[in-house]
């Protein structure tokens, strides 16, 4: 197992420079991101350290670590990614100061594989540099949208254009101060087969007919990306910003996804260890009836258990990694729908165990800790909730015994 996941000196390099990088920059920056937040007033503010971190970590080549071809990034395989990823996620604003944050690096790869010269040049350098961010309009408020196929925005060909009406929210990163374009998936053709009904073109965020209709708190937090519920009304978009071609949406999604879940499930791993360090820490400082709070019994149980989930999933998900890189992936199919229920779960129960631990200043602001549990209590609805992985993952397990499939 030690050669299966064996780090290349590339890799190695990469860690050693961007742990330093955590260290000596970003978590000094987490008062100052906050306290610049609370003074702007505005929830979508821009914080000026955040652009200070962006031009350090380009300064640092700590930049696009994600992009598997070289031309864009450092070219690293998934393997070689993830860790970085866990480092990152140990901080809610290390991923966009190194312009690692989702979800702009799924566009990107989606614009890098499918998009036209003119979406490299207009949209793709400029997300590439860090200077625009980008939305994904997928799931719907009057359908079940962990089922793609029920999707009901309407793409109908006019002409040299395409007209798009219908209803879209939770898309991340809309209300982003430097949000510029959607890609939007929508169906084109509702007597196709039912993958081959959707398509997903490229529309500018202030295209006529797009209307920002309210930001969706998680759980009370108004995340500064914003997480949007956009309508469209008769919005044209020209044929050519079509992506791949008409009835591609579904297989673009998938192409799209697959590393995203690496990504999500390593930066929450990340988050996760931070939370155990925190659980640690905290109970070796606080004493309870003459004792310190780590001799506990059930509170070693928790710091045991929680070393136990988290290696687990650490595991499965570099496991997963290395079949993409390697087979690819389709062939790691099982794997990137068992990473995503498993991540998220491990994670959610070693940050409430370190809640608990801190008591009522768990559940307040003076610690990344709540925020850390809602964000990562909805990642088990993003990207597919867990019964439709879940799903995936049985039917896959039924078809190797049934002798009549």
């Amino acid at each position: 197992m030690a050669e299966l996941f064996a780090v290349s000196d590339r890799a190695k390099a990469y860690q050693e420079d961007l742990r330093e990088f955590m260290t000596s920059h970003i978590y000094p920056a987490e008062p100052v991101y906050d306290r610049q937040m609370r003074e702007s007033g505005d929830p979508h503010f821009q914080p000026p350290v955040l652009e200070e971190l962006k031009a350090e970590a380009k300064k640092r080549g700590l930049w696009n670590l994600f992009h598997p071809h070289p031309e864009w990034g450092p070219g690293l395989t998934n393997l070689e990614y993830a860790p970085l990823a866990e480092i990152m996620g140990r901080s809610f604003i290390a991923p966009e100061a190194c312009n690692c944050n989702a979800p702009d690096t799924g566009n990107i790869e989606v614009l890098t594989l499918f998009g036209t010269p003119e979406h490299h040049r207009l949209y793709l350098k400029p997300l590439l540099d860090g200077t625009m961010a980008s939305a994904f309009a997928m799931t719907e408020p009057d359908v079940a949208s962990s089922d793609a196929t029920n999707i009901e925005l309407r793409m109908e060909r006019d002409g040299d254009d395409y007209v798009l009406n219908g209803r879209k929210w939770f898309a991340s990163n809309a209300l982003h101060k430097n949000c510029r374009v959607l890609i939007v998936m929508g169906k084109t053709d509702p007597t196709a087969a039912p993958h081959r009904q959707q398509s997903m073109v490229v529309v500018p965020i202030d295209a006529p007919g797009i209307t920002v209709v309210r930001n969706l708190p998680v759980f009370g937090y108004l995340d500064r990306e914003g997480h949007a519920e956009l309508t469209f009304d008769n919005v044209r978009v020209p044929a050519s910003d079509m992506l791949k071609g008409e009835g591609e949406g579904f297989a673009i999604s998938q192409a799209r996804l697959g590393p995203g879940r690496v990504h999500h499930c390593m930066r929450t791993i990340g988050m996760a260890e931070r939370a155990l360090e925190l659980l640690c820490t905290r109970a070796l400082s606080r004493s309870t009836f003459g004792k310190p709070l780590s001799t506990r019994a059930n509170i070693q149980d928790w710091i045991a258990e929680a070393r136990i989930e988290i290696d687990m999933a650490r595991l499965l998900t570099l496991k997963t990694a290395y079949l993409m890189d390697t087979m690819g992936n389709q062939a790691a199919a099982t794997e990137i729908s068992a990473i995503k229920v498993a991540a998220p779960q491990a994670a959610l129960n070693v940050i409430d165990r370190a809640i608990q631990v801190h008591g009522g200043a768990g559940v307040t602001d003076d610690f990344p800790l709540a925020m850390a549990w809602a964000h990562l209590r909805a990642l088990r609805l993003a990207d597919g909730p867990d019964e439709v992985h879940k799903r995936a993952i049985a039917r896959r397990e039924l078809r190797k015994y049934d002798v009549e499939d």
